[in-house]
């Protein structure tokens, strides 16, 4: 059962492969803001996954954020998603991202509920 309030937290040191000039997003080596972002969706999955029915998962569909300070190759970076609103198969997220104490960005995530085979046939 799925129901608001659901969360979850992961960390991650960043490497030299997390940096904006590693991924092409920027031309410093600095923790990338589509690293962050993944983080961020990774938590979000991980917040509802015990609780999905056997053969679904989700999948993200939307994503608005901000990345607000840098943080530097092997900082210790966390994501925190927390489920804040389900509507039949739509799931919305509040997430953050932080290096040590300090926020580093926020924002707002949705996901769908998906059954695994069905998803994939339609490739």
């Amino acid at each position: 059962m799925l129901e608001k309030g659901l969360r979850y937290t992961v960390r991650k040191q960043v490497g030299a492969a997390d940096t904006a000039l590693a991924m092409g997003s920027g031309d410093m080596e600095v923790f990338a803001t589509p690293a962050m972002v993944a983080l961020m969706e990774h938590a979000a999955m991980r917040a509802v996954a015990a609780r999905l029915p056997a053969g679904s998962t989700t999948v993200g569909a939307e994503m608005s954020t901000s990345h607000i300070r840098p943080s530097a190759p092997g900082a210790v970076v966390t994501a925190e998603a927390e489920l804040v609103a389900v509507e039949e198969r739509k799931l919305t997220f509040r997430v953050a991202a932080f290096d040590g104490d300090r926020m580093i960005g926020q924002g707002t995530h949705v996901r769908y509920v998906v059954d695994r085979d069905r998803f994939l046939s339609k490739l």
